[in-house]
């Protein structure tokens, strides 16, 4: 319990409370004194040698039940309740069924649930790398739900139960099964988000104490104010120099490349393979990237940091073309290389395309790039969208999407939405799994983590 203790105030210092080494050290008295069989006593007596300020109790209200709950939910498996023959009916319709879901329904009535393996692979692939506080556990947790099926989950119940009547199944048992899959998918559900959330947590406690972590670093976009942004602005040069460093470095290691050995192979038999010729397969580290970005008027503070960004890094990419988009789609490559890098970028790119207020049509500006510009993409190209995924509700043409990615060699979507206030006219459900990553892009710490990553060929 100790150690667990000095996490727990380590990831309190890593979300800003000031936790002294006294205060630390108090509360482990207190604990001594008190014990931990009681758990609101034990949450009270740490709160209360921790936390001195008022607005620090969100902090340690959001990150004690990550720390010390007692363990994941327990699942129930469906046997206990279901005879022999009706287990037998169960493994039957199961069989029967085909499709993704296979996985889930069995999770859910064998009470087993995926490995640590398959969790990690999923959070993985839903973003966990770029999170940044554990409230973004509640998207990641999302999309990993929807990874394992569940948004279509109650159409499979629906075919298990027609399945399992055409059998003879009796309405109790039926029943009792549908008690079990329901209890189930909350404690799965509870299971994954507590889980990912310690995790962001931890990681979030491990990293550097810099300006990474400073509030402004993690505050979105468009939340700044005036003299925030001007600040932004200052620290973005010396991430960009830390950045150009980064990627300096990894293109002088990756010089000799990595050891061929069908090459070597190869270039050795005219020896009859002694002495050995090594053969080594050259990295090319420069991205060439295609910029596909939203100019919503929503988005004009994000769209400049980004912009920013990238064209300030632009010696470390062998070519870069940009495309706004609004109603329409136009490129503006040239507009923005001829801008001097103390002027605004928005506005300029801003006026290359028609749109007004809720006009955004992504789907009609990737008609568009197909008919005009389909040649700007190649094996060698790094596709990058920015947006939020909205269209306004015209047709989002995820199709059109999809063939970019199978041209490119990678499809990147930069994220400006906000997982908590989802908009109605979101299509990112859609176009989230053509792409080969999502990278949220909401602060400068993650736009920061996205394009470091972007740089990696």
């Amino acid at each position: 319990m100790d150690n667990r203790i000095i996490e727990f105030v380590r990831g309190l210092r890593a979300a800003g409370v000031r936790v002294s080494s006294a205060e630390s050290a108090d509360a482990m008295r207190a604990i001594e004194v008190l014990g931990i069989g009681d758990k609101e006593l034990f949450r009270q007596a740490l709160r209360a040698t921790m936390i001195k300020r008022q607005e620090d109790k969100h902090a340690f209200d959001e990150l004690f039940p990550l720390y010390f709950t007692s363990g994941d939910a327990a699942l129930q498996n469906a046997a206990d309740d279901l005879s022999g023959d009706e287990m037998d009916m169960l493994k039957a319709a199961m069989q029967g069924l085909s499709g993704r879901l296979d996985n889930l329904l069995d999770w859910l009535t064998s009470g087993q649930g995926p490995t640590k393996e398959e969790l990690e692979r999923m959070a993985e692939q839903a973003g966990m790398r770029w999170a940044q506080s554990p409230q973004d556990a509640r998207w990641i947790t999302r999309e990993m739900m929807r990874q394992m099926g569940f948004d279509k989950l109650e159409q499979k119940i629906q075919e298990l139960i027609a399945k399992l009547r055409e059998m003879g199944m009796s309405e109790q048992a039926i029943a009792k099964l549908l008690g079990v899959i329901d209890a189930n998918r909350d404690a799965m559900a509870q299971n994954i988000a507590q889980r990912i959330g310690l995790q962001i947590a931890q990681d979030r406690a491990e990293r550097p104490d810099d300006f990474q972590n400073s509030d402004l670093m993690n505050k979105p976009f468009d939340a700044l104010n005036d003299r925030e942004k001007g600040e932004l602005r200052v620290e973005l040069g010396r991430l960009i120099n830390q950045l150009r460093t980064r990627a300096a470095l990894r293109r002088r290691q990756g010089q000799q490349g990595k050891f061929d050995t069908k090459g070597t192979i190869r270039a050795s038999q005219k020896y009859g393979g002694v002495p050995l010729e090594l053969r080594f397969k050259k990295r090319k580290l420069k991205p060439s990237l295609v910029l596909i970005f939203d100019v919503s008027g929503s988005l004009q503070d994000t769209v400049e940091f980004v912009l920013r960004m990238l064209y300030e890094l632009q010696d470390q990419v062998s070519k870069v073309r940009s495309f706004a988009f609004y109603q329409d789609l136009a490129e503006v490559t040239d507009i923005l290389n001829r801008l001097d890098s103390a002027e605004e970028l928005y506005t300029p790119v801003r006026r290359a395309v028609h749109g007004g207020p809720y006009m955004t049509d992504l789907g009609n500006s990737l008609h568009i790039f197909h008919e005009k510009h389909l040649d700007a993409v190649n094996g060698r190209s790094t596709v990058i969208v920015m947006g939020d995924g909205c269209n306004s509700f015209n047709p989002p043409r995820p199709e059109l999407l999809q063939e970019l990615g199978r041209r490119a060699k990678r499809l990147i979507w930069l994220n400006t939405e906000d997982p908590y206030r989802q908009q109605e006219d979101s299509d990112m459900h859609l176009y989230a799994p053509l792409c080969d990553a999502v990278y949220p892009v909401r602060n400068l710490a993650q736009l920061s983590a996205a394009i470091d990553k972007l740089l990696i060929e």
